[in-house]
């Protein structure tokens, strides 16, 4: 198969640096997004969970269902995704009593776990190869794990490893320009670094949450949790339009 066919039957977006703005801002927004419903609405981790969970499960049925690639839904899961894997990550860690450690270890268990069936069932794990149902179900679930992940491994940098918000942005900042580095000047795989790269932007974007959201004696800038969600959504639309548009553009 070509690559304007793979192209055409592929279900998610090309990855572009407006793809990885966008991915930091989405994981950015679930943590806010996250800590306004179980926090300042007080609804609590467990039921903020299970209201986050049923718009994941819908958004994804409803992109496995789409005979397309669409902007809008894809990046609504995305944001599904990372907002119940806040919640879920805080719930495990905090009214479980896991702790940041334990939760980082077992999430990391299970996202290597569902990498090698995936790749075991389909023999690949590269995201332009996503376009059948089964496909899409293995990428959504390793993706609702890699999120998850990130806020406990997000939470564990900045407060059990001590470094605080700040300090945990410089190194998952640091880390992702490691990656880049990577993939301009060596041959490792492509597939294992765009997979390195997803995972550690979620941490990246745990620590900026909390880093804007959190009061100003923990290190953080104190903002309403609702108007750093609604001003992180403003901006993940505007590079929705500005990736379709440049799609459009190249397919002229």
């Amino acid at each position: 198969m070509n690559a304007e066919a793979r192209e055409a039957l592929s279900k998610v977006p090309e990855v572009t640096l407006v793809f990885w703005v966008i991915k930091i801002l989405a994981t950015t927004l679930g943590e806010t997004a996250g800590d306004a419903v179980s926090m300042s609405m007080d609804l609590g981790y467990l039921v903020s969970t299970g209201i986050f969970a049923a718009i994941f499960v819908v958004a994804v049925i409803a992109q496995v269902a789409a005979k397309r690639f669409h902007p809008l839904l894809y990046w609504t899961t995305i944001i599904a995704t990372t907002t119940v894997g806040t919640t879920l990550a805080d719930f495990a860690d905090r009214s479980l009593g896991i702790g940041y450690t334990g939760g980082t270890t077992i999430l990391f268990t299970l996202l290597m776990a569902s990498l090698l069936l995936w790749y075991r069932d389909l023999g690949s794990v590269a995201v332009d190869t996503v376009g059948s149902p089964r496909s899409e179900m293995y990428y959504w679930i390793t993706i609702m794990f890699s999120q998850t992940l990130g806020t406990a491994l997000g939470d564990w940098t900045a407060d059990t490893a001590g470094l605080g918000y700040g300090g945990g942005a410089i190194v998952f900042g640091a880390m992702l320009a490691f990656i880049a580095l990577l993939y301009y000047r060596t041959t490792i795989s492509r597939t294992a670094l765009f997979w390195a790269a997803f995972i550690l932007t979620r941490p990246l974007g745990a620590v900026v949450g909390d880093f804007l959201d959190k009061p100003v004696s923990k290190g953080g800038l104190e903002f309403s949790r609702y108007t750093a969600s609604a001003a992180l959504l403003a901006l993940i639309m505007l590079g929705i339009v500005m990736s379709s548009r440049q799609a459009a553009r190249q397919r002229q």
